[in-house]
């Protein structure tokens, strides 16, 4: 359940909207024992007499509700010999309370996505669902239970323990998490930033029970609790339910904890090395950074930005453009203490890790001699502004985002911090760049004696409050309509037509919040017989689209996209093209046109081919002794159907590989000069739009291009395939990979499809709550990942039934054996036995949900009709689904079940190291 810490320096995809400030309290009194606190750009505070802080986020453009609560607790807060505790008592919040027997249960039949995550600084429980007030007054009321009563018992920690263990066993076996975890812990000598959330092996194993008890007791209280709910929401109502629910809870008599221990000054070069099994070549380097509330935080964010970005950032130019390394990054930490900037080079499998390691520092530490340019600060913060504005677009989001600035000191930071950003200049940047990317501030590695250090001071960050009190912040983000997702709405705002003699066109004009606009465009060429021995240029040609066309090289398109505030990409497959596109009204026509320009005139340079080329051929190389990779290539290769130089055959690693060592870059540009085309296809445009203007651009734009190699697709077949048992060995990787499968002919038109949708909804549709998840997690506690699918297959014919039962788990070497018989017994038992009544209305209710809220994202929507363009099909279709399942029965499910699952054809592949778990010398599989 753990997630990485939201990171505002990397500029990554923020997301949030928000609504008119609230003035709840003008409109009408506020509950008794609540208090009105500031209201900034629609987010409004309001505090309990017991403590709890709470963030009302009304808007009522997307018919949802986000529920988050934030504890301020995190892996900081413990003690020695309680590493991982925080993130174990999050696992256990799950188990229930003594009036809640099964909070994933009842969250999973209501449809909620839900889920909980731990990072340094704090814990946060979130759940998001269809705006419904009887759901709403549910999760708060469970919220507010599990604060104080959840059982936090000997039994659940006995059975979580492992899945925790089994949840560090997995990221153990990722290369680049090892290296930042013990940079992480040579970096801080005495400060807890220096421990991972996960926790130390041993102290997960053996943590006593009544140290967690007291841990929950002192922290899970509401006066360290911000509860925020964002969405569809009326504010008083929601007030109301809150004080209803969290209003009872006394305020706690004991004080909080005061921290005070701080990282001192670094005083020279510090290296770790880390030597395992593995293909991936990393060089890293970390430095002392101020706290987010730091004015030095602002320059530094924008200095990460300008170093890591791709394709215009410092480090690519330097390491990737020339070769040194496939890829590169810089991330910068914004927490409530001094953290960490830190940068990466992936070096290929052929590289020079030293001349990596030797290029990335000097382009680190010596700014100085070619100081940040205002041209690059400018870029860097309208890369950071436009993902600001993005965030402002999405309230749900910003429910979740708001998390973190919390956790820094006040959630206000959000808003100082993007004005702070704005106001940055070069010379803060190479300011910051001086002070803080220093030597003597490195965790690389080296200790180097010196008569006169050369030190990084840390400054102390000022009290939040003078930041944030008094501030007003801007005029809220422009709302959209009060849309209703129904499928009957939907279809009928909807208008499609045909342009030209194939390209089909649904436009779905509707006001949005930030007046967004989302493409999705598809189009289709080449057939069997004109692909086959062109698969290897067809996936390179797609891939190389964005990196350069014949007006623009790949920095300027990446810049053009910046300034146009649009994510978007342009890419291509064996047997097609597409566009995706998240922008604004303005600026929609223009983006439009240049993904246009891009698909249709790409330059494909050779340079960027040859980037391409290593970056590929070193994530394949890395892949070749992990469990995953190995018993996942066995398994297709096992079930491929296709005969050898079928362009959808299954190829070993080294036939992949050899054959992107072979193809060059002029069998990449006759692909696309011979098979590109965009006159037949499908495209999907959901938002704020003039859907006449956007009418005649697509024809103009698209219509009139035909593709060299007509389209014709690939039909797809049932293929009945015996059952196989295979067993790999992958030495010095701790975690296991459990996958199995076997083949089902099954259409998405076919009446038996809803009933096994359900089934496997059941079986292990969730690794919280299903009978895998219960059983082999929630019982057992075996794995941190258990789960299964259902795939059925679809055509226009109808024709297709390639269909499949899966199930994926991880686990411990010594506990797969374990596994692999509990999901053998757990099938055998659902084809035995069947699903219960209860089962089955609670999957129901939780697929009719989810669908519900699918509905309600343009995203979702925008591919939901390039789909139905594609297979000839409208919104009933949809609507005809969602009742077929709200008819099903018992005995439809369970003689859909008995038809099409067979327990004895299930085939199982393992992958892990077990003869060291044995005790046994190892021998490791080939890599094929």
């Amino acid at each position: 359940m753990k997630s990485p810490r939201f990171i505002v320096a990397l500029g990554l995809a923020l997301t949030l909207g928000l609504g008119q400030p609230a003035t709840l309290q003008a409109q009408s009194p506020l509950p008794k024992g609540i208090t009105a606190g500031p209201s900034i750009e629609g987010i409004s505070e309001y505090t309990l007499a017991n403590g709890l802080r709470v963030l009302l986020f009304p808007d009522a453009t997307k018919p949802t509700v986000t529920v988050n609560l934030v504890y301020g607790v995190g892996s900081v807060h413990e003690n020695y010999g309680e590493t991982g505790m925080a993130h174990l008592l999050e696992h256990l919040l799950f188990k229930g309370t003594p009036t809640q027997a099964d909070i994933s249960g009842e969250m999973k039949k209501r449809g909620i996505d839900f889920n909980a995550t731990t990072s340094l600084d704090r814990t946060n429980y979130f759940a998001s669902f269809p705006a419904n007030a009887d759901t709403l007054d549910w999760v708060l009321a469970m919220e507010a239970d599990r604060m104080i009563n959840a059982n936090v018992a000997r039994k659940d920690l006995d059975s979580e323990m492992t899945v925790v263990r089994n949840e560090l066993e997995r990221n153990e076996n990722n290369p680049g998490g090892v290296l930042f975890q013990r940079i992480r812990s040579t970096a801080f000598l005495w400060h807890n930033y220096g421990n991972t959330t996960i926790g130390a092996r041993s102290d997960v194993e053996g943590v006593p029970i009544e140290k967690l008890q007291a841990f929950y007791r002192q922290w899970y209280q509401p006066d360290n609790a911000t509860l925020i709910v964002a969405g569809r929401i009326d504010s008083a109502d929601v007030l109301a339910r809150i004080g209803r629910h969290f209003g009872k809870l006394k305020k706690p008599t004991r004080p909080l904890p005061r921290f005070y221990t701080a990282e001192p000054t670094q005083d020279g070069e510090r290296e770790i090395t880390v030597r395992r099994v593995g293909d991936l070549k990393l060089v890293a380097a970390a430095y002392h950074v101020p706290a987010l509330a730091h004015p030095d935080s602002a320059p530094l964010t924008v200095l990460a930005n300008v170093l890591g970005h791709t394709p215009g950032g410092r480090l690519h130019k330097a390491l990737v453009e020339a070769k040194l390394a496939a890829a590169a990054g810089s991330s910068g930490e914004a927490m409530r203490d001094p953290g960490l900037l830190s940068v990466i080079a992936v070096v290929p499998n052929d590289g020079d890790p030293a001349k990596a390691e030797a290029e990335l520092l000097r382009q680190v530490e010596q700014v100085a001699a070619r100081p940040i340019t205002p041209q690059e600060v400018d870029e860097a913060k309208q890369r950071i502004g436009n993902g600001y504005e993005l965030y402002f677009t999405d309230v749900n989001a910003v429910g979740m985002g708001l998390s973190e600035f919390q956790a820094a000191g006040d959630w206000r930071l959000l808003f100082t911090s993007r004005d702070a950003i704005e106001k940055v200049t070069a010379a803060d940047v190479n300011r910051v760049a001086a002070a803080y990317l220093k030597s003597s501030n490195r965790t690389l590695g080296r200790f180097v004696p010196t008569e006169k250090p050369d030190r990084a001071e840390i400054g102390a960050a000022p009290a939040v409050a003078s930041l944030v009190d008094g501030y007003t912040g801007r005029a809220a983000v422009s709302a959209g309509e009060n849309f209703d997702p129904s499928p009957q709405n939907i279809q009928a705002r909807t208008q499609t037509f045909t342009l030209g003699n194939g390209l089909k066109v649904s436009l779905l004009p509707k006001k949005t919040r930030g007046e967004t606009v989302i493409v999705d465009a598809n189009f289709r060429f080449g057939n069997v017989a004109s692909l086959t021995g062109r698969e290897g240029a067809a996936g390179m040609a797609g891939a190389m689209l964005m990196r350069g066309s014949k007006t623009m090289t790949r920095e300027q398109i990446d810049q053009r996209l910046e300034q146009l505030k649009t994510q978007g990409s342009v890419s291509g497959n064996l047997q097609g093209a597409g566009i995706g596109l998240q922008t604004r009204r303005a600026h929609l026509a223009d983006a439009l046109a240049l993904a246009a320009d891009v698909l249709r005139n790409p330059s494909f340079p050779a340079d960027e081919f040859e980037q391409l080329r290593v970056q590929a051929i070193t994530g394949m190389e890395a892949s070749r002794k992990e469990p995953g990779s190995i018993a996942g290539m066995a398994l297709a290769r096992y079930f491929d159907p296709w005969p050898a130089g079928h362009p959808l055959r299954t190829r070993t690693l080294d036939e992949s590989l050899a054959q992107l060592k072979a193809l060059k870059l002029e069998d990449v540009r006759a692909f696309h000069r011979d098979f590109y085309g965009t006159s037949m296809g499908e495209i999907a445009i959901v938002g704020d739009f003039d859907p006449v203007a956007v009418r005649q651009q697509l024809e103009t734009l698209f219509a009139g291009w035909t593709a060299g190699r007509a389209y014709a697709p690939i039909d797809t077949r049932f293929n009945a395939v015996p059952a196989k048992r295979e067993r790999f060995e992958t030495p010095d990787k701790p975690n296991a990979v459990l996958l199995a499968r076997h083949n089902l002919s099954l259409r998405v038109t076919d009446a038996d499809y809803p009933a096994l949708v359900v089934a496997n909804r059941i079986f292990g549709g969730g690794a919280l709550k299903s009978r895998l998840g219960d059983r082999i997690r929630q019982k057992e506690g075996l794995s941190y990942g258990v789960s299964s699918g259902v795939r059925a297959d679809d055509s226009r014919s109808g024709q297709d039934d390639a269909g499949s039962l899966s199930i994926q788990a991880i686990a411990a070497p010594e506990n797969m054996a374990r596994v692999e018989a509990l999901v053998r017994e757990e099938l055998e038992k659902l084809v035995r036995d069947g699903i219960t009544a209860e089962e089955l209305r609670d999957a129901v209710s939780g697929t009719l949900t989810e669908r519900q809220q699918g509905r309600a994202e343009d995203g979702s929507v925008a591919g939901m009709l390039s789909d139905q363009l594609y297979y000839g099909r409208t919104m009933q279709f949809t609507a005809d689904l969602d009742a077929k399942y709200q008819a099903l029965t018992l005995d439809q499910v369970n003689a859909a079940i008995r038809r099409h699952f067979k327990p004895e054809q299930l085939s199982v592949y393992l992958a892990g190291d077990f003869a060291k778990a044995a005790g046994a010398p190892a021998t490791a599989a080939p890599a094929k």
